[in-house]
């Protein structure tokens, strides 16, 4: 059965990644992930406890931090892995 979904492009590409290093197909690897949690469902939130509060992280002189790197410049490396681990798996 056909779906889309819309997820966070850091995920997606997280997920892209994971796909590429254990040789698998996008959506091979998104139905396992689906399968293993419904067959381990998290336990109750009243026994996991609060969930953490984020934390920011500010300078000493109260400017937010910056990047080291922009966004263009990561999705710039993230598709060059993406390239790499695709080569090195139609290759083996």
């Amino acid at each position: 059965m056909r779906t889309t979904l819309d997820l966070p492009d850091t995920l997606f590409r997280e997920v892209k990644s994971r796909a590429a290093k254990e040789g698998l197909k996008l959506k091979e690897l998104i139905a396992h992930y689906i399968e293993a949690g419904l067959r381990n469902p998290p336990p109750p939130a009243s026994q996991t406890g609060p969930h953490p509060i984020p934390v920011a992280i500010r300078r000493k002189s109260g400017a937010p931090l910056t990047p080291a790197r922009s966004n263009a410049e990561l999705h710039e490396i993230l598709d060059k892995e993406d390239l790499a681990n695709y080569r090195r798996v139609v290759e083996s």
